[in-house]
């Protein structure tokens, strides 16, 4: 790969000057993209650190398989079908990335003529000793680490220039996808697709690695590459200027959506391309870690309803997301909702959803008023599933899909409050009134 090796080892790890990459980090990025053998649909992660890819992925794979299936058995497939599902996932992913630059040619980066590491590998997690071994299939680690210089020397890319053609290639890699390496060898393959000036051009900090070089997590801009086939390092919708500076947002419904434990603690604010995508399938962000919150329910991304696009549009005039605007705020409201905004009326609604006079109008008052008993669309309750691909994140270790039963009430709706839980918080940016029932004795873990 020469010197553009050189220019994606830069963008995703860092100059070699500013830092230097522990073996031990690499180590847990090299990977493959492997199915778990107790959730035939579910991709396992063997440490922390490569879930920005994998997550994705694994959101785009559990899409195929819900919505582009016949089938009714989703959970039990053969390991044929897995391989047509991860291989036109892969795919699916790559055609995105393509589509959001100017090229019409796909790069797909695998191993050197005759370097590919041997398939076979014994794994030791880095947490246990030698009686933790396990002999795993041709999809994890190499049996000898390469490290990583020797790693970036043995590449090579093939550039394919039409849709077809990168089809049939990225199915005859499904070994390379699943075997030692598997995930930087895809993400590397992204890169390039979409073209590295591409990526630099739409990151806002260009010196930050897409690879937390220190503790091995991946930025927004990776997640999002992924996402929505755009390196943005924002989650808000378009752009914003700040300081003179242009911000750059997401600007198209994604297909899968994201929402951030972040937002809970009012550290950003996910818009609503991410919020409500075209499937009901949300990468769930915590702090250091990446999971995945489905539903087969598609009524759950169904257009927005009148109060739906009323909350959204009184949010975008309370960015801090206080749950209420200055009242001088209300006509401006009221005008983007198209309801009657003539001065006299605006100031008889500021004394009726203000009546002590604090300036304030609050978002839950705000509703009812305009938009009583608006049905969302969404029932009662209906089943979801969320993902965690860390064996020690899952009730006995073992990576399988955790199933509950969600409860979305309106505002004024008195109940018992289920327990606070991170994964309640994270979904409560979205669905402010949820409630969680899972089927297991604990919660599932956002970590």
């Amino acid at each position: 790969m020469g010197e553009l090796n050189k220019e994606v080892v830069d963008l995703v790890w860092g100059r070699p000057g500013n830092t230097s990459i522990s073996a031990s980090l690499f180590r847990r990025w090299t990977q493959g993209l492997v199915f778990s053998e107790t959730e035939h649909t579910a991709l396992e992660q063997f440490e922390g650190g490569p879930c920005a890819v994998i997550a994705p992925v694994q959101a785009f794979l559990l899409k195929n398989i819900l919505f582009n299936r016949e089938s009714s058995n989703w959970r039990h497939i053969t390991a044929e079908e897995q391989k047509v599902a991860l291989c036109s996932t892969l795919a699916e992913i790559l055609e995105q990335a393509s589509s959001t630059s100017s090229s019409t040619s796909y790069c797909l980066v695998t191993w050197a003529k005759g370097q590919s590491p041997h398939p076979a590998t014994t794994y030791t997690p880095l947490t246990g000793g030698p009686e933790s071994s396990q002999t795993l299939q041709p999809t994890a680690l190499a049996a000898v680490d390469l490290g990583f210089e020797c790693f970036h020397r043995i590449l090579q890319k093939r550039v394919v220039k039409s849709l077809s053609e990168m089809r049939e290639e990225v199915a005859s890699l499904y070994e390379t996808w699943s075997g030692h390496g598997g995930v930087l060898l895809f993400l590397y393959s992204v890169i390039l697709t979409k073209g590295i000036e591409n990526i630099r051009n739409e990151i806002e900090d260009t010196a930050e690695p897409l690879v937390d070089p220190v503790y091995g997590h991946g930025s927004q801009s990776l997640v999002n590459l992924l996402v929505t086939g755009n390196a943005v390092s924002n989650v808000w919708d378009g752009d914003r200027e700040c300081s003179g500076m242009k911000l750059h947002g997401i600007h198209s419904q994604a297909s899968v959506g994201f929402l951030t434990l972040m937002e809970s603690l009012r550290y950003c604010k996910v818009g609503a391309f991410l919020k409500s995508p075209k499937f009901p399938i949300w990468i769930l962000g915590s702090e250091t870690h990446l999971s995945v919150f489905f539903s087969k329910e598609t009524c759950l991304v169904a257009p927005e309803s009148p109060s739906e696009q009323a909350r959204r549009v009184f949010q975008s005039f309370d960015p801090e997301d206080n749950g209420f605007i200055p009242d001088a705020l209300l006509e401006e409201v009221m005008k983007a909702l198209d309801l009657v905004s003539d001065p006299q009326y605006v100031s008889l609604m500021k004394s009726k959803l203000d009546p002590e006079g604090l300036g304030l109008i609050l978002l839950a008052p705000f509703l009812l008023e305009f938009f009583p008993h608006q049905d969302t669309g969404i029932p009662d309750s209906f089943p979801v599933y969320h993902y965690n691909g860390l064996k020690q994140s899952n009730h006995s270790e073992r990576v399988e899909y955790v199933q509950g039963t969600a409860l979305v009430l309106g505002f004024e709706d008195p109940m018992v409050r289920t327990d606070d839980t991170p994964v309640k918080r994270c979904l409560q940016t979205k669905w402010p009134y949820i409630e969680l029932l899972w089927t297991a004795d604990r919660s599932p873990s956002l970590n």
